[in-house]
């Protein structure tokens, strides 16, 4: 008999006892005595006064950012590279990787994997994940937060990659764990759905923190939960960027957290891991805290960089004695930087000779270069990836 060093927070013997449940007649999962079941949310933890001054730093820093994209006559322009970074950042977390540039093509022409050795497999995740992303905002008002978004949610992030024979849009039927050997057993199926029935109720429930904190209280418990046999820290990390925008009161989706996961990610884990062996809130708020702080700062710099970028190139355009063509191209460069020649032609409805010239024209103001090797004529924005693939 193993016991892991996971354990329920030690409030009580009795307690511990009560959360966890023996594995030995569970197949699948070798050698594993115990099961970590997360209490219910809210947990039984009181606020401390400490943490005023950083919650205070972070709505603050959230809300300028949030002012900043309010006010924008087109939010897509910034949003989408936005959404890029993050489902860069988001894969990375997860060992997927793409070069960025390769990536815009890709979602320029997305393709199915043929195999689950096929290198389409990391492009087509990450291109899942900024579609499960936009989800959100075109079905919001039919679908509030709830267990069947989660559920639509991993449906679209796992279409059609590796680990779409493992039920997309289905909670696990079997018990699964985190590595080999086991650094995390999540629920058995019954306790699990028990804790997602708990969860959902939790969502719409009246809260007792301030909603920031209640968003990434309730990260930390799908974590935990863990209901899908593939794709949690994807569809937690998605999650919780809803949250956050929901509960407080964005005009749009404008903070991420990958990021700083990503370059903290020693600190994520145990973090993670101390609220559910110690029951350590305080340090996972904290941490978490600091990191709204950091990627408000960053999101807001990377906007104000883009939007001095959008301007300056309409400026070049329009000293160009540009066209309503060549704008539209523009804008179109900061929703997606790369440009195929076929694919513009297609969107501005004109002609495949039409769309080459303005390209070219755009190439020679130093707005866009070629792309060499690729499959088709194409071209793409250097000072839009450079913005927002930078560390």
């Amino acid at each position: 008999m193993k016991f892991l060093a996971i354990r329920c927070p030690v409030e009580s013997v009795t307690l511990r006892r009560e959360r966890v449940r023996p594995l030995t007649r569970l197949t699948g999962v070798a050698n594993l005595s115990i099961a970590f079941v997360p209490d219910p949310l809210p947990p039984k933890w009181e606020w401390l006064g400490d943490l005023w001054p950083l919650l205070l730093e972070a709505r603050t820093a959230l809300a300028s950012q949030d002012g900043t994209g309010k006010h924008l006559p087109n939010p897509e322009l910034i949003l989408r590279p936005l959404q890029n970074r993050e489902a860069q950042k988001s894969s990375s977390l997860e060992g997927t990787y793409t070069d960025p540039e390769q990536q815009l093509l890709f979602g320029l022409d997305p393709k199915y994997p043929l195999s689950s050795d096929d290198p389409v497999n990391a492009h087509r995740e990450i291109f899942n994940y900024a579609e499960a992303l936009r989800l959100r905002r075109q079905i919001s008002e039919e679908l509030p937060l709830s267990l069947r978004l989660i559920k639509n949610l991993h449906a679209v992030l796992m279409n059609g990659v590796r680990g779409s024979d493992r039920n997309p849009g289905e909670f696990r039927r079997m018990q699964n764990q985190v590595g080999w050997p086991a650094r995390y057993v999540p629920p058995p199926v019954p306790e699990m759905q028990a804790a997602l029935d708990d969860l959902e109720r939790y969502l719409h429930s009246e809260k007792r923190f301030d909603p920031l904190v209640e968003a990434f209280l309730v990260h930390y418990q799908f974590e935990a939960i863990h209901p899908f046999m593939d794709g949690n820290g994807r569809v937690g990390r998605l999650l919780l960027a809803l949250t956050i925008c929901d509960w407080c009161g964005l005009s749009n989706q404008w903070l991420y957290m990958s990021d700083y996961f990503d370059r903290n990610k020693d600190d994520y884990i145990d973090r993670t891991f101390a609220v559910s062996t110690d029951g350590s809130w305080s340090g996972w708020i904290a941490f978490c805290l600091r990191g709204v702080v950091e990627q408000a700062r960053d999101t807001l710099l990377r906007c104000e960089r883009l939007i001095e970028l959008n301007r300056q190139f309409h400026e070049q355009v329009n000293n160009m004695g540009g066209s309503i063509r060549l704008s539209r191209i523009v804008d179109e460069l900061f929703i997606s930087p790369v440009a195929i020649v076929t694919h513009t032609a297609s969107t501005l409805g004109v002609s495949y000779p039409t769309a080459r010239s303005d390209l070219r024209k755009l190439e020679r103001a130093g707005i866009l270069r070629p792309i060499e090797q690729a499959p088709q004529i194409s071209y793409i924005c250097s000072a839009i990836l450079q913005i927002t693939y930078a560390d």
